[in-house]
């Protein structure tokens, strides 16, 4: 069981269901007595055979097809439960996270497809099992791929979704991307931003290597790994990625290579200065190195001009000044502007 969207807007769906069990054959049925003291009700696909139970619905068919399938709602408690059913789109929140939204009147996503027949109101006696049937009836028109949905039921201050995983006959097309890389942090601090969008038709398990290239080192490259996410089609989500081997202080150039089953391996580069304190830092950094290397300029320049005044200008040569007078006159003439006296 999945949390699903409330009145006021989308939310996060988890990783697998709550509970689920097994179905005795009727519409509605007894729950064994030991799941009598258990809070609340539960929603999950139904299952006519003995084993593990499903974590989602799987259907497929072509365009203009009827697909059908059942829902189990368990209530363990000892009072009656009211449970209201609806059909909702599935879809990726921007940081990657499963999230479910209601269909909204004259919408054309999967979740509008979704039907409970004659009433979507389920009232589950005490220590009971419905399982409810539903439909999806997908258009005529609809396209090719994956179209996620989910089964939202609604009761008793609660509400969980159950997933749909439905895929649409035709051709199946898998396209990744990887955008708008960058680095923020240095050393084992660091972290990669980057961007991944489905360009396709179908659902997307991504995984991520990572390698750079560095004026003074040479970081270690990070071979594929898995990610936390599920990419549905058409969306796009905002990551970031650890990279503890980051070099403290360099001039890196880094590529993320991202691939995923079926799709062409897609790649991201970016130049990134690391530095302690950032850009900040760095320019600070290169001030100091930018003034001191002004300063032995400006020194040297004075001890030539020294050096040419001397030649100039021997110690007691008639009809001249002593270079002390002359200073007093001119106590500027052999300074720059700027510079320290």
């Amino acid at each position: 069981m999945l949390p699903a969207p409330g009145r006021r807007g989308p939310r996060r769906l988890g990783a697998a269901l709550l509970a689920t069990a097994t179905v005795c054959g009727a519409t509605v049925c007894g729950v064994p007595a030991a799941a009598a003291d258990e809070p609340g009700w539960t929603a999950g696909p139904a299952t006519t055979r003995p084993g593990p139970a499903r974590p989602y619905f799987y259907l497929a068919g072509p365009a203009g097809t009827v697909l059908e399938d059942r829902l189990a709602l368990d209530n363990p408690g000892d009072r009656e439960q009211t449970v209201t059913l609806r059909g909702a789109d599935a879809y990726n929140a921007p940081d990657g996270a499963l999230a479910v939204r209601p269909a909204a009147p004259g919408a054309s996503g999967a979740g509008s497809w979704i039907s409970f027949g004659g009433s979507g109101t389920v009232k589950l006696p005490p220590r009971t099992r419905a399982v409810v049937p539903f439909t999806v009836t997908v258009p005529p028109a609809a396209p090719p791929g994956d179209h996620p949905a989910a089964v939202v039921a609604t009761g008793d201050g609660r509400e969980a979704g159950v997933r749909i995983h439905l895929r649409v006959a035709g051709p199946a097309v898998a396209a990744l991307t990887v955008e708008d890389v960058s680095v923020r942090g240095h050393g084992a601090a660091a972290t990669v931003h980057y961007t991944l969008v489905n360009r396709g038709n179908v659902a997307l398990t991504p995984e991520l290597a990572l390698s750079a290239e560095g004026l003074l080192h040479e970081p270690p490259a990070r071979p594929a790994r898995a990610l936390s996410v599920e990419l549905l089609p058409g969306r796009r989500v905002r990551l970031a990625e650890p990279w503890p081997d980051a070099p403290a202080l360099d001039r890196v150039a880094l590529t993320l290579t991202a691939t995923a089953p079926g799709a062409a391996p897609a790649t991201a580069t970016a130049g990134a200065w690391l530095a302690p304190g950032g850009t900040a830092g760095l320019a600070a950094g290169a001030l100091s190195a930018l003034g001191g290397t002004a300063l032995a300029a400006l020194l040297l320049v004075r001890a030539r001009r020294d050096r040419r005044t001397r030649r100039a200008d021997p110690p007691g040569a008639p009809g001249r000044a002593p270079a002390r007078a002359r200073e007093d006159v001119e106590p500027h003439r052999h300074e720059l502007t700027g510079a320290p006296r």
